[in-house]
């Protein structure tokens, strides 16, 4: 079972708001319209700035995470399309979006192979000269310092602890997939939160790409 399906419902309860507020702020006054793609949307906050002047499209593999997402956009008036489906394997024609945000999410697929399949779903879905924004957990943040880049992170839920799968990025590294899937990298950068001189150390890496 898809670990995020024990806990949709929790998830749902706790997070109302994005934690990229800025960042991703800043992009809907950057692309200002057009159809966009939610890789992992979750249940759903990360579309709240793009809500008015974007075709909004949402897809997450967990079944239930999506349930939730119905239950968001209603109570926060969402006009979404929203799917159960695979990074890995986008339902989707070649070039139908203007722009896309993914938040946490490709750092939960597993295997080398499937994570570059997935950036190359998403260039192909993509039309040319359209901007992504992604943000992933990066491997150099402190609390990962002796531990390596598959990492496993609890969840607290009233049964216990469910243990969720993380694949964590360097900078460089990061980088030189997305670059092999078709993206120029516009900029790779820590969240606002950040505040210390070395970006390598962030927790997040966020990064700002165009289709080639």
């Amino acid at each position: 079972m898809n670990s995020y399906d024990e806990i949709a419902e929790s998830w749902y309860r706790l997070r109302h708001w994005t934690r990229f507020k800025p960042e991703l702020e800043e992009m809907a006054s950057r692309w200002r319209s057009g159809k966009l793609l939610n890789v992992g949307c979750a249940h759903g906050p990360d579309f709240l700035p793009f809500k008015d002047q974007f075709e909004l499209w949402g897809l997450d593999s967990s079944g239930p995470m999506i349930n939730m997402a119905v239950k968001y956009a209603g109570t926060f008036e969402l006009d979404v399309r929203l799917l159960v489906a695979d990074a890995v394997c986008l339902p989707f024609k070649d070039s139908v979006f203007d722009c896309a945000v993914s938040v946490a999410a490709y750092h939960h697929i597993r295997g080398k192979e499937e994570r570059s399949m997935a950036f190359r779903e998403l260039r192909r879905v993509l039309k040319p000269g359209a901007e992504t924004f992604i943000t992933v957990w990066n491997r150099w943040q402190r609390e990962f310092w002796n531990k390596g880049k598959e990492v496993m992170v609890p969840w607290k839920i009233n049964a216990g602890e469910i243990m969720r799968y993380y694949y964590l990025f360097t900078y460089p590294e990061i980088e030189h997939q997305l670059k092999l899937a078709g993206f120029k990298v516009l900029k790779a950068y820590p969240e606002s939160g950040y505040k210390k001189k070395l970006k390598y150390f962030s927790r997040n890496i966020c990064l700002l790409v165009k289709a080639d």
